[in-house]
């Protein structure tokens, strides 16, 4: 596989949300969490855009608070957070320092330590490991140890590729239908089709 020695920098990440979700497609994700120099990888071929204190369907709509203060920090940081008291969930954070937005890592298509990848999720199906927010950190090893991370050092962090074909639609889980999700057409590891 062809290596990137570029991460992307800060200014990637502090632009309007919707565009750094569409930016992101096709992007390497990189993990080398856990094992010493054992690279985790997979391309994002899912995201989705929350838009601050203007999103109802967004953490920081009510105003600054413990949870959400990372939001507001510096863009290309990670936003992780637990739901149903068992799955974390990766967010990058966009937007200049004091503006909320986040854009969450829906999915990912496998790439690199895909043995690493089925031994922490405990699954040997290749379409399964990562089709989902709350399996692909399981399976790169984030965890709420990784909340507030620069995605731009080396630990986690996104390299630049180009993206197919990108399809938009309403968010999954959020009942306002703004069209805010985006994926590539026809990848066999977006989590479902809308």
């Amino acid at each position: 596989m062809e290596r990137y020695s570029v991460k992307l920098d800060s200014s990637f990440y502090e632009r309007d949300t919707p565009e750094v979700a569409r930016a992101l497609l096709g992007c390497l994700l990189v993990s080398r969490i856990g094992r010493k120099n054992s690279l985790v990888s997979g391309i994002i071929v899912e995201t989705e855009a929350y838009l601050g204190e203007t999103d109802p369907g967004s953490h920081a709509f009510r105003g600054r608070t413990p949870r959400t203060d990372p939001m507001y920090g510096e863009p290309g940081r990670a936003y992780v957070y637990l739901i149903y008291g068992k799955y974390c969930l990766l967010n990058v954070v966009t937007r200049p320092v004091g503006t909320a937005g986040a854009v969450l890592i829906r999915a990912l298509e496998p790439v690199e330590g895909i043995e690493i990848m089925k031994e922490r999720r405990a699954c040997q199906d290749l379409r399964d490991l990562t089709t989902g927010p709350g399996k692909l950190t399981l399976a790169l090893g984030i965890t709420l140890d990784h909340n507030t991370v620069d995605l731009t050092q080396d630990l986690l962090w996104v390299e630049p590729r180009t993206a197919g074909e990108i399809q938009v639609s309403s968010r999954i889980g959020v009942s306002d239908h703004q069209a805010l999700r985006y994926f590539l057409k026809e990848n066999r590891f977006v989590s479902r089709r809308h």
